[in-house]
Formats: structure tokens, C-alpha cells, sequence
């Protein structure tokens, strides 16, 4: 079956495009692409300029590598980190911050705050007392995010100073924390962790263990 055609056989397809094109439209797919490149790059303008604050400035991803802060965070689990809370407020006790390794500032480390700065911190026995003013006489931490058999070894007594912090990993026996390396400058932190984004079974905020002094 011949198909029927809406164009005058007696005139060659080539003239009627001709005939039916406006001669306006010639320079149509050249402006449209200069359009569409312009549009890409406004859009990519805008998104950098959001995106690349929050990322520099408000938050950061970490991956944790090995098990010092088990069973609360596992090796390979991705964090979103908190950066700018630091720049209004303290670090509290509790928290767990990521900052930089004192001994190495290349290195990266995640623990969680327990000393505060001007606290004594006592570790004798397994348990770790913090003396301030409000327990002159010291108060020993009870640490419900510990594993139950975990065990806080080592001997250590000291003052910290007014820009100072001691931080324990929750795996107590496979951690390089202030019982190690010392007390930690307040200077060195980045940020709290915020977020979990990995993985999926374990995505979400993070519920903050604080104390109440």
C-alpha cells in the first residue's frame, strides 16, 4: 500500500522544507544550545556557591577506620561531622568529637569527650573519676554506652588546663586516647559527629550521650 502524502508530488521534498522554513529560524538551534550552556552554568554557580560552604565550613564526612570506638561507631561507618557548633559552644561531656592527632595533625582521630577543661580525671580500678567544682570530692562516670565487659585500663591522675580536654575511645582496650598521648588542645577539634550515612541499616541522627555536669 502506497502511502498517502500531504505535499504536491510535482514538487521535489527539497523545496517544500524550503517553502515551509522560516528563514527567522536558521540561527534557532545555535541560540538554543548557547542557552542551555548558559542555564548549566548559572545553575552550577549557585550550587557550588551552597554547596561548598557547608561542605568547608558546616559539615564534613569522615570514614572511621578500625574499632577504637566500638560498639558504638564500627570500622568503615560513614560520619557526617558537625563543624560549626564548636564555634559557638564548648565540647560537652560525652560527645564524640573527631579532631586532629596531636602527636600527627595529618591523622584523624574520633573519640569521645570526658575530661573537661580545668577537671581533674582519675583512672584507677577500671573506673574514671572527674573532680570539678561541682564534686570537689569527685564523681566516678557512669559510661552506659561501654560495652559491659569493657574495662578502662591504666593509671592516670591529671589536672587539665583551661584549653584542655581527655578523650577515651569506647573500646577501652584497643584505643590510642589520652591515656596515651595526653590531654587534648581544644584547638584540634573539627567537629561532633552528627550524622551516620553508612550503613543503611544504621543511617541516622546521632543520639548524643551526655552527662548532666
Amino acid at each position: 500500500m502506497t502511502q498517502l502524502s500531504d505535499y504536491d508530488e510535482d514538487v521535489p521534498e527539497s523545496e517544500v522544507e524550503k517553502m515551509m522554513q522560516d528563514p527567522s529560524d536558521d540561527h534557532v538551534p545555535a541560540r538554543g544550545v548557547v542557552s542551555f550552556v548558559g542555564e548549566m552554568i548559572k545553575i552550577t554557580l549557585i550550587a557550588l556557591a551552597i554547596i561548598l560552604p557547608v561542605r568547608y565550613f558546616l559539615i564534613k564526612p569522615f570514614y572511621v577506620n578500625g574499632a577504637s570506638m566500638e560498639p558504638s561507631y564500627f570500622n568503615k561507618e560513614y560520619l557526617i561531622i558537625d563543624e560549626i557548633s564548636y564555634r559557638f559552644n564548648g565540647p560537652e561531656r560525652g560527645q564524640v568529637a573527631v579532631f586532629r592527632y596531636p602527636v600527627d595533625p595529618s591523622q584523624f582521630f574520633i573519640k569521645r569527650v570526658i575530661g573537661l577543661p580545668g577537671e581533674r580525671v582519675v583512672i584507677k580500678d577500671g573506673e574514671v573519676t572527674i573532680y570539678n567544682d561541682a564534686f570537689p570530692k569527685g564523681t566516678t562516670l557512669q559510661e552506659l554506652y561501654l560495652s559491659p565487659d569493657a574495662y578502662t585500663a591504666g593509671s592516670v591522675d591529671i589536672t587539665l588546663g583551661s584549653d584542655e580536654l581527655f578523650v577515651l575511645g569506647d573500646n577501652r582496650s584497643a584505643s590510642l586516647d589520652s591515656r596515651r598521648f595526653g590531654p587534648l588542645p581544644v584547638n584540634e577539634l573539627i567537629g561532633k559527629v552528627w550524622l551516620r550515612g553508612w550503613p543503611p541499616d544504621r543511617v541516622g541522627i546521632i543520639n548524643e550521650h551526655l552527662f548532666d555536669f
